[in-house]
């Protein structure tokens, strides 16, 4: 059975990538060490034949070359992330850790792989926030970065430190830059899963400034379906941007969640209004994606409208309310991002 090796297989995007993987008959190695936004919620559901779990920090260089020379690995998805923009103004630190200390001890256990044995593949997942504010158009491959938090600023970093690897050492990784996900086992500390989980709690839905910042919305099925079309069919040293071409207001997306809520019938709470709150610093107006590389050279497109994919959610966080009552209110309800 063929092996992959994902990071960040706890996480939000990490989890369904995971079950992508084992219903493609691939032996999952799941290597996460486990913050606060991780989630062991299906972990029992996973066949112990396909998966193997192991708890630790990815810049341990040490432990990922064992496991790594021990698995040999056909490819490395690097989703292990810290991604809250909010969470990185208030303490960037923990991000310049992950997301670029992190990522040097992948390349670097990856090349002193490849010196000697079969070489391994890396996918690494990054962000269109690379891109900065995107006030007209979209940004293509080619864009200049223009990153405006701790975060985005980490994940520029780590795409240089690639890109470096890639022309110096040979190194056969592609980086995928991908809009705002959502679906299933999201942290209710972003948007979506937010407006889902205070819906539920009959709490107000905060929205910031004026709700007229824009983003792209992919639902994290079609993500997945085209990381590994990336890993299967994308070149060595290329970028892919992964866009669906739906971009919305956050005024109307959150108009949108509590739309399909009343047409499921579902009694909306007397404290369940729109509440504008304070801005976050910084704050990027818009993002928005070039996609047609990666529909002309991989022949991937997204699938789910966002109609499908927010009945598609709604319903998953209808069906698996335990997964909110296992993680704790105090990691997600209090406001983050203030500081300046």
């Amino acid at each position: 059975m063929k092996k992959i090796i994902v990071t960040g297989g706890s996480g939000f995007i990490g989890s369904n990538l995971v079950n992508f993987l084992i219903k493609k008959k691939y032996f999952v190695i799941n290597i996460d060490k486990l913050t606060y936004s991780s989630n062991n919620y299906n972990k029992n559901k996973l066949p112990k034949k396909q998966y193997k779990f192991y708890k630790f920090d990815i810049a341990n260089k040490t432990k990922l070359k064992k496991v790594i020379k021990k698995y040999k690995p056909e490819c490395i998805f690097n989703l292990a992330a810290e991604t809250h923009v909010d969470r990185s103004i208030d303490s960037p630190q923990p991000f310049i850790h992950s997301n670029i200390i992190g990522v040097f001890s992948i390349l670097e256990a990856i090349r002193e792989n490849n010196k000697k044995n079969k070489k391994i593949k890396l996918v690494h997942i990054s962000t269109d926030e690379v891109y900065g504010d995107i006030k007209t158009n979209k940004s293509n491959e080619k864009f200049p970065y223009n990153p405006s938090s701790p975060y985005s600023a980490s994940k520029a970093s780590a795409d240089h430190l690639i890109k470096s690897y890639i022309r110096t050492y040979n190194l056969p990784a592609i980086i995928s830059n991908c809009c705002n996900n959502y679906g299933p086992y999201q942290f209710p500390e972003k948007l979506i899963p937010k407006m889902i989980t205070n819906i539920l709690s009959n709490k107000s839905l905060p929205v910031y400034a004026k709700g007229q910042n824009s983003r792209e919305w992919l639902h994290v099925d079609d993500h997945c379906d085209a990381l590994f079309k990336i890993f299967k069919k994308g070149k060595f040293g290329e970028s892919y941007n992964v866009g669906s071409n739906i971009n919305l207001k956050n005024i109307v997306l959150v108009k949108n969640i509590l739309s399909i809520f009343k047409k499921k019938g579902y009694k909306i709470g007397k404290k369940v209004k729109i509440k504008y709150v304070k801005d976050r610093p910084g704050h990027d107006f818009r993002y928005s994606l070039d996609s047609k590389k990666i529909r002309k050279e991989i022949k991937w497109r997204s699938k789910k409208s966002i109609n499908q994919g927010l009945y598609f959610t709604i319903n998953w966080y209808l069906q698996n309310p335990k997964f909110l009552t296992s993680i704790s209110k105090k990691l997600y309800v209090n406001r983050l991002g203030l500081k300046i």
